[in-house]
């Protein structure tokens, strides 16, 4: 059996069995110990906040050991039925991104043409200016980063012409999109361009039953388009994919309202917004002259043309504009490598009790005091990333030579059979 200390609405010790125990457990006991209902006890362990989860994972994966100090708040009645809200709601949210995923996987078994990866995306996303973003919680990035990839493999089936599982492709990408915190929402420009993608699979496809749908998904990507305006330094570049200029991406929109418009009857309108979708066409015409002296410095048709028409038919400036998109490119590639060797360190160094990777961080800081790597490594893996503890560890003579030992059985259990001897 082991402790825990309680403190808070009730003091004292519990006696618990932690490979048994749940979260939902210690929170009927402790408020069973304080005389009110389990909804009005809010637990905190280490500063972070105990949720109920799937009520199965016990206090033992959890990362909770023995003597381990809990803090119980109460909350009234309204505060705690509001928390449980929240954590259903953010439950039932990680449940539909699951069954997304699942979908999608199943969608690939049946596409295999490699065209639907479903692995989760593990990138940084950078705005505008070149900043990081941080978009909302753990849940809300899963959301984005399933999103993103799905509008991804919806634009690459849309290329190849395979417009019906396209369209299953994207419909899925913006039901994960629709999992995200309305704040988050707003900084997305693939939000928009995904309205615009699905109407065009609808064109394509000639199903005129789809009309009314497609004039409500277009306006809906119009206001999106039209909200990026005068606060492009906040949005995300890297959802908008850097393939469409203002202009080109108001084209492709007007050149769809104008079809919906002209099938629902609306003549005039389609007559206006043709006529100003063609005047953009004009716009986005490339001189053959400039095209040519970017294409001599050495990069690709297409990507002189998105240039030349990002950077208004300046030669100069679309060249600057390639460079600088080539130096980040590598930079990002360089990023990925080192990332990737991250992540293999990681692996190598083992998980926490709790199921959690070693943070690097807090790594460096331990070597940077003169703590040896694969040592500190395993001292910080034993205390859940806890600094102090492994700095404990390192430091007690028995503690250290306790995992020094557990570090060289780890190696000899690696090593070959035939290298023993």
């Amino acid at each position: 059996m082991a402790k825990l200390k309680i403190a808070g609405t009730w003091a004292g010790l519990l006696d618990v069995e932690l490979e048994v125990w749940t979260i939902p457990m210690l929170r009927e006991e402790v408020a069973k110990r304080s005389n009110c209902g389990p909804e009005s006890i809010n637990l905190i362990c280490a500063g972070k906040v105990l949720k109920d989860g799937d009520g199965n994972e016990k206090l033992s994966q959890l990362g909770i050991k023995n003597n381990a100090k809990i803090l119980a708040s109460r909350v009234c009645a309204e505060e705690g039925k509001s928390l449980k809200e929240e954590m259903m709601a953010e439950e039932e949210r990680f449940s539909r991104l699951a069954r997304i995923k699942a979908a999608a996987t199943a969608l690939a078994k049946r596409h295999a043409d490699g065209s639907l990866p479903v692995e989760d995306f593990n990138i940084e996303v950078e705005n505008q200016s070149g900043q990081k973003v941080h978009l909302g919680s753990e849940t809300d990035q899963r959301a984005v980063m399933m999103g993103l990839m799905l509008h991804a493999n919806g634009k690459h089936l849309i290329r190849q012409e395979n417009y019906k599982v396209a369209l299953e492709v994207l419909s899925m990408g913006e039901e994960a999109f629709s999992l995200c915190n309305p704040n988050v929402i707003e900084l997305i420009d693939n939000v928009p361009i995904l309205q615009i993608d699905m109407v065009w699979c609808y064109f394509m496809l000639r199903d005129m039953r789809w009309l009314s749908v497609a004039g409500k998904r277009l306006e809906k990507a119009r206001e999106g388009i039209e909200q990026a305006h005068g606060k492009d330094s906040f949005r995300v570049r890297l959802l908008q994919g850097g393939r469409y200029p203002t202009l080109a991406l108001h084209l492709r929109l007007e050149l769809l309202e104008g079809v919906v418009a002209y099938h629902s009857g609306q003549f005039d309108k389609a007559k206006e917004v043709l006529v100003s979708a063609q005047v953009k066409f004009c716009q986005l015409q490339v001189p053959d002259e400039a095209l040519s002296l970017v294409i001599s410095m050495g990069f690709k048709e297409r990507d002189a043309k998105r240039a030349l028409r990002m950077n208004n038919q300046d030669v100069g400036s679309a060249i600057d504009f390639l460079m600088e998109e080539k130096a980040k490119k590598m930079q990002r590639k360089e990023d990925d490598i080192r990332r990737r060797d991250e992540i293999m360190e990681q692996k190598r160094f083992g998980m926490t009790p709790a199921k959690k990777a070693v943070d690097l961080q807090r790594l460096i800081e331990l070597v940077s005091i003169g703590f040896e790597k694969e040592l500190a490594a395993e001292a910080l893996r034993r205390n859940e990333n806890d600094t102090q503890k492994a700095l404990d560890d390192l430091t007690n003579p028995e503690s250290n030579s306790a995992i020094q030992v557990y570090i060289e059985s780890r190696k000899r259990k690696r090593q070959p059979t035939s290298n023993r001897f």
